[in-house]
């Protein structure tokens, strides 16, 4: 199902995590879970993976995480604004000290002309740290667009625990 890259990915970021202390959160929209999903493929990734939210809907992303609904309304739930929240909302409800975010339009269908397919915004933030969020945009069909987030974001987790 994932890649020998991405799997091997998931299993540096898992042990630079446990050598640094640190356990993940993951909150995910239209990757629905695939980032965990990666993660939990390596074993003993238990002691670093603490949870993951799929709030696919804009009310899941309000209610499981507290995302502002002004941010939806003002920025859309495609946008860095409700990225960096996620992340954040995703580290407040856990006891994790790492997350990541992604948020976007997987298609064939979703876009509008300043959004469109393969749009997506990843965040990550660590306890007591500064929030990023980068704006990406993928190409392909939609599990190569999907894929490609899922990489994305561990490259992000990445470079926030090195």
């Amino acid at each position: 199902m994932f890649s020998k890259e991405l799997l091997e990915k998931s299993e540096t970021l898992l042990e630079l995590c446990r050598k640094a202390g640190l356990r993940l959160v993951t909150a995910e929209s239209f990757t629905g879970g695939l980032v965990a999903g990666c993660l939990t493929e390596i074993p003993d990734s238990s002691d670093v993976m603490e949870r993951g939210f799929v709030t696919y809907s804009n009310e899941a992303k309000l209610s499981d995480l507290g995302v502002d609904e002004s941010l939806i309304a003002t920025h859309g739930a495609v946008s860095a604004h409700v990225a960096r929240a996620m992340a954040e909302g995703a580290l407040e409800r856990s006891p994790a000290e790492l997350s990541v975010a992604v948020t976007g339009i997987a298609g064939p269908g979703g876009a509008t002309p300043s959004k469109p397919v393969g749009l997506a915004y990843i965040a990550t933030t660590r306890r007591g740290g500064e929030t990023v969020a980068e704006r990406h945009q993928f190409s392909g069909d939609r599990a190569a667009i999907r894929q490609a987030a899922v990489e994305s974001a561990l490259d992000l987790l990445l470079r926030q625990v090195e």
